[in-house]
This record gives structure tokens, C-alpha cells and sequence, in this order.
């Protein structure tokens, strides 16, 4: 039996209706933000993703899927949309139309990474990145449409980590007393963060290993170098957290190790995953769109971990699933002949109809009709036939009436699609 490959899942039909679920209900908040969605493809060149994550970076070094295509050009899956997303927004120039754009875009992204619990090799992400917009009002909107999101899931144990990463004015300073400190303990770092410490000192501060977070503990802040339009920046998004009522705290090791990453960094961190606290990340990058050949154009964005969330999710809400709301059960060959009829028809009128096709006892379909969840059967025998009248029962309240054929379908879509739902 060939099985899946390590690292990757199915999303099988018991999970999807609380993944449309989750999808339906980010769709419409970003919608209502003002985002509109794009699809980007699930391959690009490697450059994109080497220029805009960093060649040093665990991403690019380790985890890529990348192959050379039949003229040798190196390919690579996407590990994450923002690249994808910025790349769009420079080859169409859709910062001519107006530099202000609010993207979105839901879908599979790729790494080899470790596979563990909540941590795939092709994971989902809905990732939202907005162009154009340098006002800390911005960093504090997205930071309130996530919170808003995860509420609306009912997931409540959660909440906003926010850094500030500074600017091309005031890290500088912050690097060189970083690297100070980091070469007083170099011995106490892994080999990556060794290598890392003098191309790259702040990929230091993201290390997970726990030598590492152990030499870290009082290496200086960037939040005592920042210059004053850094500061005020970041004094605006917390004033403005605070407004809007988001539960937040100051996280002095967020960062972002690469240059075009600025200000305002933030993850959404929650207690019930354990180790995986992480389900949500992301920052100001207002150096990216002109590193990648477009404009000097700010941007900011983020990106959730729909595999996550979906677990998250799974723990506070009640079932979601989709059920029939009517099953016809047919006894004979005539009688399934009709039934079948029906039930293309009231599909296609937007009630979700099943039926049984293996001329079943009436017992057995009944038992399939409430295993399945419908809320209603329509019982169709040969009596029913010669009376031209089928037996319509309420699963709930074990009450039936009679239908007459003529007008079966219109009676039952206009009732099953008036305010007052199925008879």
C-alpha cells in the first residue's frame, strides 16, 4: 500500500467543514478591513525567496524544496506568500494604480522541516501584507483584525507579542553593542549562531536552541537604541492596542534579522500548544518592496498558521459540519427512480439532499438518514406511489406530514429557504 509522504497530511471531509469555516470567517473580516485576495503560484525562482528571507536563514539553507527545472533554472516551493505577494505587486505594477494595496491570499506553502505535532511539510497559511501605508495606525489595525479573528473563533487564550525593530538610523548602534556581548560569549553558541554572529548578529536573538536563549538572557534591547521617530512609532501602536482594547505585551527578543525589516514586529502567541506558542507572525518591512526592484514603498503584513489555528479552533467550537437537511428514502426500483429525481432537483435549489442507491430496507435508511445528521426524510414507497403522496418525518420530533407530488419541490424549497427554515 503506498502511503503519504513524512511530513504531509490529508485534510480529510470530518476536518474540512471547520477549515471553510475558519476560511469563510477570515475572508469576510479582511474583506470588511478593505483586503481583496490574490492568488499567487506555488513555485518561483529560488532568488526570490533567497533575496527576500536571507540566504543565512534556516529557511533558505535548510528547508527549501528547490530542484532545477529542465533548463537548470533553480525552482523553488514557496515557504511563505509575502515574497510571492511582493514580487506581484512590483511585476504588475499595481502600485501605479494606487501605491496603497491590501492583499491577501490563502493557501499551501512548502519546508522540509522537522515533522512534530501542528508542524507539516506542506502546511496552509492565510497570509495579508498592505503596501503604501507608513502610519503606525496600520501596525495597530492588523494586530486588532487578528485578535478580532481569533475571538471569533472563540479562542480567547491568546495574545499579541509586539517588538520594535528599529530603522536603518538607530540599529546600527544596537548591532555593534549586540556584538559585543555576543563575543564575550561565542563559546556558548551553537555552530549556526556562530557563523550568523558577525554577517547577521540579530538571526542570533531568533535561535531556538536552548544554550543559546540561555547566553541570551541580558544582552541589551533594541528598545533602548531606538532613534525618536522609531520611538514615537512604537509608543503610537501600543497607545493605539490599548484603545482598541488588545491585550498585549512588550517582547524584547521578537525580532527580524533581516535589514528591510522595520519597526513594528509582532507574533500572536497562545498557552494551548505547548511548545508551539507561535500561530500567528508578523512585521513591518519597509525596505523589502525596493530590495526585491520596486519602488520604495512601505509595507507591513503577516501570516497565520492555518494548521494551527484549525487545531485551535477545533478545542472551542461546537460542531460545524455540514449535514444534509433532507435524505429520501425510496423503496423499490420506481420509487428510487423519483427520489433520484427529486433529489438533483432540490440540490440544485439549494438543499443539501442525499439519497439512498442500494434499494435498501426502510429501517436501514432511516438509521443511514440519522448517522448521517439529516434533519428531515422523505419516505417514498410503493403506496406512496400509487397515492402520489410522499411521508415527509422530522428526525427531531418524529412527527410527519403528508406531501403531495404536484408542487413537492417548489412547496419544499420555499419553505426550507424561508426565514423560518425546513417544515
Amino acid at each position: 500500500m503506498i502511503q503519504l509522504i513524512r511530513g504531509f497530511k490529508d485534510i480529510l471531509p470530518e476536518e474540512i467543514s471547520l477549515w471553510q469555516h475558519i476560511e469563510t470567517e477570515a475572508s469576510l473580516l479582511l474583506q470588511n478591513f478593505g483586503f481583496c485576495e490574490i492568488r499567487i503560484p506555488i513555485m518561483e525562482r529560488t532568488e526570490l525567496f533567497a533575496r527576500s528571507i536571507g540566504e543565512d536563514t534556516d529557511i533558505v539553507e535548510k528547508e527549501m524544496y528547490t530542484f532545477p527545472d529542465r533548463k537548470g533554472e533553480l525552482i523553488t516551493l514557496r515557504p511563505e506568500a509575502t515574497a510571492s505577494i511582493v514580487r506581484a505587486y512590483i511585476q504588475h505594477r499595481l502600485y501605479s494604480q494606487d501605491p496603497v494595496q491590501k492583499l491577501y491570499t490563502i493557501g499551501p506553502m512548502f519546508r522540509r522541516e522537522r515533522p512534530q505535532k501542528g508542524r507539516y511539510r506542506q502546511f496552509y497559511q492565510i497570509d495579508a501584507e498592505v503596501f503604501g501605508v507608513e502610519s503606525p495606525l496600520m501596525d495597530a489595525q492588523m494586530i486588532h483584525m487578528l485578535m478580532t479573528l481569533f475571538s471569533r473563533l472563540n479562542i480567547t487564550d491568546c495574545a499579541a507579542h509586539i517588538n520594535s525593530l528599529g530603522c536603518p538610523v538607530c540599529r546600527p548602534g544596537f548591532k555593534v553593542a549586540l556584538m559585543q556581548k555576543l563575543t564575550d560569549r561565542i563559546d556558548r553558541l551553537c555552530e549556526d549562531c556562530r557563523r550568523r554572529s558577525a554577517k547577521n548578529p540579530l538571526r542570533v536573538m531568533d535561535c531556538k536552541v536552548p544554550s543559546c536563549r540561555e547566553a541570551l538572557t541580558d544582552i541589551p534591547s533594541i528598545l533602548d537604541y531606538l532613534c525618536p521617530d522609531c520611538h514615537t512609532h512604537f509608543e503610537t501602536v501600543q497607545s493605539q492596542l490599548k484603545t482598541l482594547g488588545v491585550k498585549h505585551e512588550i517582547d524584547r527578543g521578537l525580532v527580524r534579522g533581516l535589514d528591510y525589516y522595520t519597526r513594528t514586529a509582532f507574533e500572536i502567541q497562545t498557552g494551548l500548544l505547548g511548545a508551539q506558542s507561535a500561530v500567528v507572525g508578523g512585521g513591518r518591512y519597509d525596505g523589502l518592496v525596493k530590495a526585491l526592484g520596486g519602488p520604495d514603498i512601505p509595507g507591513i503584513g503577516f501570516a497565520i498558521g492555518f494548521d494551527r489555528l484549525a487545531e485551535l479552533a477545533a478545542l472551542n467550537l461546537s460542531d460545524i459540519s455540514k449535514k444534509p437537511g433532507l435524505f429520501i428514502a425510496a423503496l423499490g426500483t420506481a420509487a428510487q427512480l423519483q427520489a433520484f429525481e427529486w433529489a438533483c432537483q432540490l440540490s440544485v435549489s439549494g438543499i443539501q439532499t442525499e439519497m439512498d442507491m442500494s434499494n435498501r430496507s426502510l429501517k436501514s435508511q432511516m438509521k443511514q438518514a440519522d448517522r448521517l445528521g439529516a434533519s428531515q426524510v422523505l419516505i417514498l414507497g410503493e403506496q406512496e406511489l400509487n397515492d402520489k403522496a410522499a411521508i415527509l418525518r422530522d428526525m427531531t420530533t418524529k412527527t410527519q406530514i403528508i406531501l403531495p407530488f404536484d408542487g413537492l419541490i417548489e412547496k419544499l424549497t420555499s419553505v426550507w429557504n424561508s426565514p423560518e427554515g425546513c417544515p
